[in-house]
């Protein structure tokens, strides 16, 4: 079954050559097509700019069950941009990417990392800072907020049990995942 397409071109006349290389692209999206409820491409030309050429953007909202798939390829700095059949290119080569990934996770085929837990206790807490200290058997290990995965970071308190993941960092063990123990 063909990939229901929409295509719309801001800022540059229609072209039949994109939009040949643009079904082309779609087209090759067909191995998802049974998750693939709606797919629009957008390709514009939004400025033109005074020392380089014009700078194409391509997006592309790929609409999926329990989700949504979307790629905006754009970078003024890549003056490879300025060819509108890259811009397509590099966007449709995201979007197949970021589809795998879906469909990955919608299959539960994603690849779990089972990780040894440590038991510790907060140690202490830099004040403002956002990390602090745990002591494990082995020594103290560092911690960031970004780190605690149950509950909020303001809510762990001096002495409160926890499971932690370690890793080593640059400065030494560093918890990579905080769980409060319960």
């Amino acid at each position: 079954m063909p990939v229901p397409l929409q295509i719309t071109f801001k800022g540059l006349d229609h072209s039949p050559a994109l939009e040949t290389r643009i079904r082309e692209r779609a087209a090759l999206l067909e191995r998802f097509s049974a998750q693939i409820v709606n797919c629009h491409v957008t390709i514009e030309a939004p400025h033109r700019h005074q020392r380089q050429g014009r700078q194409y953007r391509a997006r592309i909202d790929i609409l999926v069950p329990r989700g949504e798939v979307v790629v905006t390829k754009e970078n003024p700095r890549n003056q490879t941009h300025e060819d509108p059949m890259v811009a397509i290119r590099d966007a449709f080569d995201a979007a197949v990417r970021q589809l795998e990934d879906h469909m990955r996770k919608l299959g539960g085929r994603v690849k779990q990392h089972e990780e040894p837990l440590l038991r510790g206790r907060v140690a202490r807490f830099i004040a403002g800072e956002g990390y602090g200290f745990i002591e494990t058997g082995e020594g103290e290990v560092y911690f960031h907020r970004n780190s605690v995965v149950d509950v909020p970071f303001e809510e762990l308190r001096v002495g409160d049990a926890v499971q932690l993941a370690v890793t080593e960092g640059d400065k030494g063990p560093q918890a990579t995942t905080v769980r409060r123990a319960g």
